[in-house]
């Protein structure tokens, strides 16, 4: 997710704008790792409103074409939210979650601890060996979401390359993330308007950003090291550079999937799947 530049909170008793005490804040040094989840996903939704019929769609599009018990891999997985609402509406379905991330693994596996249906792997995606550490030679649906920006298109067309020999037959690929059409300046600008004026209202009732998040990840004994770690591995951030929905059809189908389209889209973001 982008970063901004506004100044990172710090984890006093008060949230980011001297308001109540987040989630995040409150959990600082108890293990509570569902307040943890829930913090993120909060901060996510701070940057996407719509985060969440994103995944309404996916869902809904694992269910209608591979069914109510999927094998999935959460590719980049994070904290997990993927794998949370997968489990929440298909509790027979099994997910391998897979990202390099210390400390958001940190939480995720927090989180599922004691959950049998999950299991975690730290791998880096541009290796060209990562799918070695996966439990699975296939799943029947590969789900992303957010995460996969900080690739240079070129490097995103080898991961689907990867990508195709683990959805089985009849198996789903799924990215949703920013995609925005570059024919269209004037439409983008006034939603990118439109869209960060309400992210300051947000802001002003004390919603924390990414910076001042990770600060408070910081700040947390339990999540200070993995934290450390993160930033020694990615730097604040990188982006790559956001290809459009018709080039990720398109390299869906030169990497081997049967079809490719867009099935959900907003005015800055898309969810593309791939069918094998």
């Amino acid at each position: 997710m982008a970063n901004t530049t506004d100044t990172a909170a710090t984890a006093d008793a008060a949230g980011p704008t001297g308001t109540a005490p987040s989630a995040a804040e409150a959990a600082i040094g108890t293990g509570d790792w569902q307040a943890w989840q829930d913090s993120w996903d909060r901060q996510q939704e701070w940057y996407m409103p719509d985060r969440e019929e994103r995944f309404r769609v996916m869902l809904d599009m694992v269910e209608a074409l591979v069914g109510p018990t999927p094998r999935v891999l959460d590719l980049a997985c994070g904290t997990g939210s993927i794998t949370d609402r997968v489990l929440k509406r298909f509790p027979g379905a099994t997910s391998t979650g897979v990202d390099l991330d210390p400390a958001l693994l940190t939480i995720a596996e927090g989180h599922f601890s004691g959950d049998e249906r999950v299991t975690f792997v730290t791998a880096d995606l541009k290796d060209p060996d990562w799918r070695a550490a996966l439990p699975h030679d296939t799943y029947d649906a590969v789900l992303t979401a957010t995460a996969l920006h900080w690739l240079p298109s070129k490097d995103l067309a080898v991961l689907y390359g990867q990508l195709a020999p683990l959805v089985a037959p009849g198996g789903v690929f799924m990215n949703a993330d920013h995609m925005p059409d570059p024919a269209t300046p004037r439409i983008d600008a006034a939603e990118h308007a439109h869209r960060h004026a309400g992210m300051d209202r947000a802001k002003a009732a004390g919603v924390a950003d990414w910076r001042e998040w990770w600060a408070l990840a910081a700040a947390d004994p339990l999540l200070a090291e993995p934290t450390k770690r993160r930033f020694e591995i990615y730097g604040e951030h990188a982006d790559g550079d956001t290809p459009s929905e018709t080039w990720h059809a398109r390299t869906l189908l030169d990497a081997g999937f049967a079809e490719a389209r867009t099935v959900w889209r907003s005015p800055s973001d898309a969810l593309v799947l791939g069918l094998k």
